[in-house]
């Protein structure tokens, strides 16, 4: 569960967003994830507020959120009700006036001017690090060492991480784990390098899922559902993403799926823009695929707008319209065991059906999960087909709570 701390509540701060753990954990969240909370670079800076991506102080805290102690806080009051807490990382680059500018300018790129470059055109507010050095490297190293001791975070989510020299995070990965074994997302995919960006310096090659990290982002995925959204795929070209998974990646490694984030919502749009009527089938795709499912913040309250990236832009969370929805799908998701992550044991069979309709059953031990996606306006039939369902045993319908039999006509969509 992706928190943008900053447009939460109100008040914007760890505080006040603390308040929201217990509801997640009933949700079936496991864990929070934690946009960056460094204090944020006034040179160059976006809007008024600045990007939380511009970090000015890897050992600070941004006085706007709170305190360390109040993170600290947030964060015994996440492992009091079972919750992990990662926190953003961004390792690429930094704002342009971090002290390390000034202290150690050979641990940043520069142009045959002389002068600092941004990773990417457009980041004007940031300049990107050489990992030739090896100072940089242990620093890195080192500062990420600090949050795990210091305030007991269980991990990270790393900034373009496939930007950074992989083997820089494979040294890094042990000297965290001999702290606490810690819980390492990636926002990359090797399945689709340039994740629907344009730059070149995207690099397929990374490995970064061998040793340094757990999981990291579907991407492509992501982009295959808004484009058949568009009517520019369809439902059978999930197969060949899910078949290009089977075909890099051993049974035991699993990807992030999900419908928003920070950027897609601010950039791209919500899923109600860009996925329109099948905003809640998606969603449902994205929990019960082979993979991890992540909410971002106001999902479960419907949020329909764009959020302000570099303002203070306050989610609604006067009614929460979905919390139902999600909160059956997550619990799902946790509590059966066909449904579990990296899993070698649980079976997935595609079902065959009319256009428009995708289906499939995840099973393990006799037990299982049927899963009827239908992106059409209209009732669309099941055929009758082999499957690893049990007719003695009918089915359970998650949404409802009814219960039925396979004999019914009508597939439940």
């Amino acid at each position: 569960y992706e928190v943008n701390v900053r447009n939460y509540t109100p008040e914007g701060t760890f505080r006040a967003f603390e308040a929201h753990l217990p509801r997640l954990a009933k949700m079936g969240v496991v864990i929070v994830w934690l946009m960056p909370i460094h204090p944020i670079g006034e040179v160059g800076r976006k809007g008024s507020l600045g990007s939380p991506y511009a970090v000015q102080d890897y050992y600070g805290v941004n006085s706007e959120f709170g305190t360390l102690d109040d993170l600290k806080h947030l964060v015994q009051t996440a492992h009091d009700l079972g919750l992990k807490v990662i926190l953003d990382w961004v390792d690429n680059h930094t704002s342009r006036d971090n002290a390390l500018i000034a202290e150690h300018p050979d641990w940043y790129q520069h142009d045959a001017a002389g002068a600092l470059v941004p990773p990417v055109a457009d980041w004007t507010d940031v300049v990107a690090f050489d990992y030739a050095n090896r100072e940089l490297r242990q620093y890195m190293t080192d500062a990420l060492c600090y949050w795990v001791r210091e305030a007991d975070i269980d991990g990270y989510r790393c900034d373009v991480a496939g930007l950074v020299p992989t083997d820089f995070w494979d040294e890094a990965r042990p000297a965290l784990d001999a702290i606490k074994p810690v819980f390492m997302l990636a926002e990359w995919d090797e399945l689709y390098p340039s994740g629907g960006l344009s730059w070149e310096e995207f690099n397929s090659d990374t490995h970064l899922l061998e040793k340094a990290f757990n999981m990291t982002f579907g991407l492509r995925l992501h982009y295959l559902l808004d484009h058949i959204a568009e009517g520019k795929a369809d439902l059978g070209d999930i197969d060949t993403y899910l078949a290009a998974e089977r075909e890099k990646y051993p049974p035991s490694v699993y990807l992030m799926h999900f419908t928003s984030n920070h950027d897609v919502n601010s950039w791209d749009g919500t899923e109600y823009e860009r996925l329109g009527p099948l905003a809640l089938p998606f969603a449902v795709l994205t929990a019960l695929l082979p993979g991890m499912p992540m909410l971002y913040s106001g999902q479960e309250a419907a949020l329909h707008k764009r959020l302000e990236f570099f303002e203070r832009d306050t989610i609604d969370w006067q009614d929460f319209p979905l919390q139902d929805f999600y909160t059956k799908l997550l619990q799902l998701k946790k509590r059966h065991p066909a449904l579990r992550n990296g899993d070698p044991a649980s079976r997935f069979q595609r079902l065959s059906g009319p256009a428009g309709l995708y289906g499939f059953i995840r099973e393990k031990n006799g037990s299982a999960v049927l899963v009827l996606v239908n992106a059409t306006a209209e009732p669309l039939e099941l055929p009758g087909q082999k499957t690893a369902i049990n007719p003695q045993k009918g089915l359970f319908d998650v949404f409802s709570g009814e219960q039925l039999t396979l004999a019914q006509p009508k597939a439940r969509t």
